[in-house]
C-alpha cells in the first residue's frame, strides 16, 4: 500500500532579475501571472497571522487602559434598550 504525504511546505520559488527598462507592455504574460497569483486561494498566511495577533495585542492593551470607560460606555448605550435597568 502506498501512502502519500500531504506537502506541508511551499514548493520553492524562482529568482528572476527583471531589468529596470522591462515594463508590461514588453511582457504581456507578467500581468496574466500576476492576476493568477492574485486570485490564488493559498493567499498571505503569514500576513493574516500576523494582523490578527496585532488587532488582538491592540484590543488587550485599549481593555487594560480604559476598561472602566468601555464598561460605561456600553452600559450608557444599552440602557435605552433595556429600560434603563444597568
Amino acid at each position: 500500500m502506498t501512502v502519500h504525504r500531504t506537502r506541508l511546505h511551499r514548493s520553492p520559488r524562482r529568482v528572476v532579475a527583471a531589468a529596470p527598462t522591462q515594463d508590461a507592455a514588453n511582457h504581456p504574460g507578467r500581468a496574466a501571472r500576476l492576476v493568477a497569483r492574485l486570485s490564488s486561494p493559498r493567499g498571505d498566511v503569514p500576513g493574516w497571522v500576523l494582523i490578527t495577533l496585532m488587532t488582538a495585542g491592540i484590543v488587550v492593551a485599549l481593555w487594560a487602559v480604559a476598561s472602566d470607560q468601555i464598561v460605561q460606555i456600553f452600559e450608557n448605550a444599552m440602557a435605552p434598550f433595556l429600560g434603563g435597568s444597568l
